[in-house]
């Protein structure tokens, strides 16, 4: 079972059909939407300010969520997919937006609508990124806009699959 923590008397709170991995942590002033998940060894630690994530989110296996004390909270909109290592610090992620695999998105950045951040890119602190660019680098410059495959066959296609593996993971645990 997931590590569940209440901190300071905040608990996180959760919203319908979401899949927490037996190894992932939620600590704290967390908010999360429907149909969420938080795979193995991810920490999404609401410790030292507020993290809200919408709905259908997944935050992959070793992914780390966090903030900066009385300075930047985390807010995750919806349809957004968290890569594998991939790190969020008190920044703003719009909808439907694909953080890849080791990227690092910093205090104050604000990732556009549909955009992605390509793997091991680091978005540096108070970057704001239109809605729709593809990020690539450290670090991260825009290299173009995200072409119409590129969100239906990444973004989109990925953010549905994970849907479709928690799923699996869910109806294995009724099995039980």
């Amino acid at each position: 079972m997931a590590l569940i923590r209440t901190l300071r008397g905040v608990s996180p709170v959760f919203g319908n059909d979401c899949f927490l991995a037996e190894t992932a942590v939620v600590i704290g002033d967390v908010m999360m939407g429907d149909q969420c998940s938080v795979w193995y060894n991810a920490v999404v630690r609401g410790d030292v300010n507020a993290i809200r994530i919408g709905h259908r989110v997944n935050i992959q296996d070793g992914a780390v969520l966090h903030c900066t004390y009385q300075r930047a909270a985390l807010t995750i909109g919806n349809d957004v997919s968290i890569g594998h290592n991939a790190i969020a610090h008190g920044c703003t992620i719009a909808d439907k937006v694909l953080v890849g695999m080791g990227a690092i998105v910093m205090d104050h950045a604000v990732i556009g609508e549909g955009s992605v951040i390509a793997a091991g890119a680091v978005v540096l602190q108070n970057t704001v990124v239109e809605p729709g660019s593809l990020m690539a680098g450290v670090p991260a410059e825009r290299i173009g806009p995200v072409s119409a495959d590129l969100a239906a066959n990444g973004i989109g296609r990925i953010a549905k699959n994970y849907l479709m593996y928690a799923g699996w993971f869910k109806e294995d645990l009724k099995g039980s």
